[in-house]
C-alpha cells in the first residue's frame, strides 16, 4: 500500500505521533504501549491504513527499524522510549495488465465499485485464463483509484461467480474495504445484513414450495474440479446450506409434476458450485449445466418444437445472482443492488412459459 493517508497518521491514544522522516514514518513507543507485540503495536498506530498481516509482512521484508537496526520479528516486544520507523513502500504493479474489456457498473465510490457480471467472463486470472478476466476489466476501469490490497495496485475480490453464471458482485478497491467484505463474507450474514439471492432455471420443480438442503460439500470422486455432496465425516467435507423458494412452475412432465420451474436459492454458506450440487442433489439439476445435468439432456427432447431450439441451444447452468446486499465497510449504509436476468436467461423463460 502507498504512503498511509495523513489522516489516519494523526495521533492515536496513547500511541504516539507518526512524523516524516526521509521517506520513512517515524513513531516512538508510549508508556501505554510498552511490552506490547511489535506487529500489534504498529498496526494499531497505522489504524486502518495498513492491516496487520501487511504489518508482519513488511517487518520481515526488513522495513521496520528500531534505531539503526532493523526489527524482523513480528512478536518483538516494544518497550517505552523506543523509536521505530517504517517504510511502506508503493503498491506494486498488478501481475495480470488492465484490460479495455467493457463492465456494467451498477455502484462506484473510492472503496468499492459493484457489477453485473455477464455470463462467460472469468471472474480472476488462473491457468488457461490469464487475460479477458474481470480482474483485468477492473484494473483498466479503476486505474489509479485502486491503493493496494496487501500492497499490490489490483481489485480485492471477495466473493466470486463462477464463469458462465451472470450477475452482482461487489469488488473491494482499498485495503480496509477488502478486510471489512472479506469477513462479512466469511460469515455468510449470520451476524450482519449480507443478503444474496440467485435465480435458477431447474428441470422439474421440487415438491414442496420452499426447503432447505443441508448437506455437505467436498472433492468430486472423477474430478479435482467439480463437487459433490459427500459424507458429513469426511476429511473434505464442508458445511453448506441452501434456502430455495419455487417462484413459477413450466408445464407437465406427465406425472403430476412441473417440466421445469423458477427457483429463487439463497446462501447461508458460500461453497464452490453450491447451488448447483445442491439443487442436482435433489433431482432438479440446472438446465444447461454441463457438470451436474447430463443426465437430464435428453429431456430437451420431449419438449415441444416451439420450445426445444431454445432450450437445447441454453450451453451454460440457467443461473444468475439477482440480489446482494450488505452494509458498506466505511460508512455503514445498508446497500442493496439488484440485476435483472441477461437476455439469454429472458428468452429460455420466455420459450419455458409455452408449455
Amino acid at each position: 500500500m502507498g504512503d498511509p493517508d495523513s489522516e489516519d497518521l494523526e495521533q492515536r491514544e496513547g500511541l504516539g505521533q507518526w512524523e516524516q522522516a526521509g521517506g520513512w514514518q517515524e513513531l516512538t513507543v508510549d508508556e501505554a504501549a510498552a511490552g506490547e507485540r511489535l506487529d500489534r503495536w504498529l498496526s494499531q498506530a497505522l489504524g486502518e491504513a495498513v492491516s496487520r498481516s501487511r504489518v508482519q509482512a513488511l517487518i520481515r521484508a526488513g522495513a521496520v527499524r528500531c534505531g539503526d537496526a532493523p526489527v524482523t520479528e513480528p512478536k518483538h516486544k516494544v518497550a517505552a522510549g523506543e523509536r521505530y520507523a517504517l517504510e511502506v513502500p508503493e503498491a506494486a504493479p498488478a501481475e495480470p495488465l488492465p484490460e479495455p474489456i467493457p463492465l456494467d457498473i451498477l455502484y462506484e465510490d473510492r472503496d468499492l465499485v459493484v457489477v453485473n457480471k455477464p455470463a462467460g467472463l472469468v471472474v480472476h486470472p488462473a491457468p488457461g485464463n490469464w487475460s479477458g478476466t474481470l480482474v483485468n476489466a477492473l484494473l483498466h476501469h479503476c486505474g489509479e483509484t485502486l491503493s493496494g490490497i496487501g500492497g499490490v495496485r489490483r481489485p480485492g475480490i471477495v466473493h466470486r461467480l463462477d464463469r458462465d453464471t451472470s450477475g452482482v458482485m461487489v469488488v473491494a478497491k482499498t485495503d480496509l474495504a477488502h478486510r471489512a467484505l472479506s469477513e462479512a463474507f466469511a460469515d455468510h450474514g449470520r451476524s450482519g445484513d449480507l443478503e444474496r439471492a440467485y435465480d435458477a432455471l431447474v428441470w422439474g420443480a421440487p415438491d414442496r414450495l420452499s426447503g432447505t438442503i443441508d448437506a455437505p460439500l467436498g472433492r468430486h470422486a472423477q474430478s479435482r474440479t467439480l463437487r459433490a455432496v459427500v459424507p458429513e465425516g469426511r476429511s473434505d467435507a464442508r458445511h453448506a446450506v441452501t434456502r430455495y423458494q419455487v417462484k413459477k412452475r413450466f408445464g407437465s412432465d406427465g406425472r403430476g409434476g412441473a417440466f421445469a420451474a423458477l427457483v429463487e436459492c439463497r446462501l447461508e454458506t458460500g461453497r464452490t458450485h453450491q447451488i448447483r450440487v445442491h439443487m442436482a442433489h435433489i433431482g432438479h439439476p440446472l438446465i444447461g449445466d454441463q457438470d451436474y445435468g447430463r443426465a437430464f439432456r435428453t429431456k430437451v427432447n420431449r419438449l415441444p418444437d416451439e420450445v426445444r431450439p431454445t432450450v437445447a441451444a441454453f450451453h451454460r447452468q440457467a443461473l444468475h445472482a439477482r440480489l446482494l446486499a450488505f452494509r458498506h465497510p466505511v460508512s455503514g449504509e445498508l446497500m442493496r443492488f439488484e440485476a435483472p436476468p441477461p437476455a439469454d436467461m429472458k428468452a429460455l423463460t420466455r420459450a419455458l412459459d409455452i408449455l
